[in-house]
C-alpha cells in the first residue's frame, strides 16, 4: 500500500472516531516504536553527538533531521513486514530466501547484534564508572547481568513499559541539561533545516548519518509487531494497524529526534562556545562539572547509564529474534533458540569487552562492523516487502520501492564512506 494511500486510510479510520476514542485507540498500539528509538539515541550516538555540538557548534543538527526522515521510512517498512505477513524479518528471510542466501544474511546479523550489544553495555559500564567509580569491566558485567535478567524474566508488554520509563528518564535528563544553557535558538534553528559540512566534519557527518539505521533494530521492529500476530484479524484491521504503527513510528521516532539534537545542543552551548572540542564521553561528564556544575554532570551520567541499559535490552532482544528466525520460529524466551540467541549476544558482546583495551576503539570497531553487514538487511528488507510473493496486496507500492531504494543507497553509502575512513581510505 502506498503511503498516501496510507495517509488517506488512516485520516478516515481516525474521523470515523471521537477525539478521546481515537486517542484511547492510537495508545493500544503504542510501544513497539519506542523498542526502536533507544537504538538512535545509543551511547554510539551520545559520542557522536558530543562530538559534533562540541566542535561545530550548531551547524550539524540538519544531521539528525536527515537521519530521522530515514529512519522513520526504513523501520515503518520493516514493520509492515511484520503487520501483513506475521512473520518477523528474520522468519521471512528463512522462509522465502534459499538457505544459501538466508543463512549468511542471519548469521552475520547476529554478529551485528553482537556489535551492538557491545557498544551499549560498554556505555552503560563508562556511566557506573562515572557515577559510582566502578571499575570499567565490572560495571560492564553488572550492566549485562542485569539486562539478561529483565530479558529472561519480562514479557513483550512489560519490557515496552521499561524501555519507555528509561527513554522518558532519559528526555528529561537532557530537559534538566537544557534548562542550564543559553541556546541561541535563532542559529539552532538554521542548523536544523541548512545542510552544512564544514571543514574537516565530513568523518563525524558520516558518524551520525551512516550509524543511525542499525540492522538489529530493523530485526527487532518487524518482531514486536509481529507478535501481535494482527495479520490473523479481518483485512480491515491489518489496514488499520498499518495506519497507527505509523503514527507510532512518527511520534517515537520524533523523540528520539528530539533528545539527540538535545544532545548537540548541550554541547555546542557548553563546550563549542568555551572552546573545548570532546572525544570522549568521560571527558564530557567531566568538563560539565566545572561548567554547567555537579549536577549537570551527575544527571549526564545517569542518563548515559539509562541510555546503555535500554539500548543493550534491545539488542539482547533482537539477537534473540534473529537467531530463533534462523529456525523459522518467532522471538520466545520460553524457546532454546530464542535464550541461545540472547546468550550469544550478550555474552559475547561481554567476552569481545575483557579483549578490548581501549574503550573508544571498542566503539569504532563496533560501529565498522555494523557498516559491513547493514547493506545485506536493508537489501534482503526492501526485497521481501517488495514481493507480492510475501506480502500478498501489501507488497510495496512502485513508489515506496523508490523512495526506499534511494533511502537505502543513502545509508549504504554513508556506511561505505564511515567504513573506509577508519582506515584513512576516505578524506575527512
Amino acid at each position: 500500500m502506498s503511503f498516501s494511500r496510507l495517509t488517506s486510510l488512516g485520516r478516515a479510520i481516525l474521523g470515523s472516531l471521537r477525539p478521546d476514542a481515537r486517542a484511547m485507540e492510537f495508545l493500544r498500539y503504542l510501544g513497539p516504536g519506542i523498542l526502536v528509538t533507544v537504538g538512535f539515541i545509543d551511547p554510539g550516538n551520545w559520542a557522536s553527538n558530543v562530538a559534533a555540538g562540541s566542535e561545530y557548534g550548531y551547524s550539524l543538527l540538519w544531521m539528525v533531521t536527515l537521519s530521522t526522515v530515514m529512519l522513520i521510512f526504513l523501520q515503518h517498512n520493516a514493520a509492515h513486514l511484520g503487520i501483513a505477513t506475521g512473520l518477523c524479518l528474520s522468519e521471512a528471510a528463512r522462509t522465502h530466501l534459499p538457505a544459501p542466501v538466508a543463512l549468511p544474511v542471519l548469521l552475520s546479523a547476529v554478529g551485528a547484534a553482537v556489535a551492538t550489544a557491545l557498544a551499549e553495555i560498554l556505555g552503560g559500564g563508562i556511566a557506573l564508572t562515572l557515577l559510582f567509580g566502578i571499575p570499567p569491566r565490572l560495571g560492564c558485567v553488572g550492566v549485562t547481568i542485569l539486562v539478561a535478567w529483565m530479558i529472561v524474566t519480562n514479557s513483550y508488554r512489560r519490557l515496552e513499559r521499561w524501555i519507555v520509563g528509561f527513554v522518558s528518564l532519559i528526555g528529561f535528563a537532557f530537559v534538566f541539561e537544557l534548562s542550564q544553557v543559553e541556546i541561541p535558538w535563532g542559529q539552532a534553528l538554521e542548523g536544523w533545516v541548512v545542510p552544512r559540512i564544514p571543514s574537516g566534519s565530513l568523518p563525524i557527518v558520516m558518524s551520525v548519518l551512516g550509524a543511525v539505521v542499525m540492522p538489529h533494530n530493523l530485526f527487532l521492529h518487524s518482531e514486536v509487531i509481529q507478535s501481535r500476530q494482527w495479520n490473523r484479524e479481518s483485512e480491515e484491521v491489518i489496514q488499520r494497524q498499518l495506519r497507527y504503527e505509523f503514527l507510532d513510528t512518527l511520534l517515537s521516532m520524533g523523540i528520539g529526534w528530539a533528545i539527540n539534537s538535545a544532545m548537540i545542543l548541550v554541547a555546542a552551548a557548553a563546550f563549542f562556545s568555551a572552546g573545548h572540542t570532546v572525544t570522549a564521553l568521560e571527558e564530557a561528564s567531566a568538563l560539565l562539572q566545572p561548567v554547567l556544575g555537579p549536577a549537570a554532570a551527575g544527571v549526564f551520567a545517569l542518563a548515559l547509564l539509562f541510555a546503555g541499559l535500554s539500548s543493550s535490552l534491545t539488542a539482547g532482544m533482537a539477537g534473540g529474534s534473529i537467531f530463533a528466525g534462523i529456525f523459522g520460529e518467532p522471538f520466545d524466551m520460553g524457546d532454546r533458540h530464542s535464550r541461545i540467541g540472547v546468550a550469544l549476544t550478550l555474552g559475547g558482546a561481554l567476552l569481545a569487552i575483557f579483549f578490548i583495551t581501549d574503550p573508544f576503539q571498542g566503539l569504532v570497531i563496533s560501529q565498522m562492523l555494523l557498516s559491513i553487514q547493514l547493506p545485506l538487511t536493508i537489501l534482503t528488507q526492501i526485497f521481501l516487502t517488495a514481493s507480492p510473493r510475501v506480502m500478498g496486496p501489501h507488497a510495496n507500492s512502485l513508489e515506496e520501492n523508490i523512495v526506499l531504494g534511494i533511502i537505502a543507497a543513502l545509508v549504504i553509502l554513508l556506511n561505505g564512506m564511515l567504513f573506509l575512513s577508519f582506515f584513512g581510505l576516505f578524506p575527512g
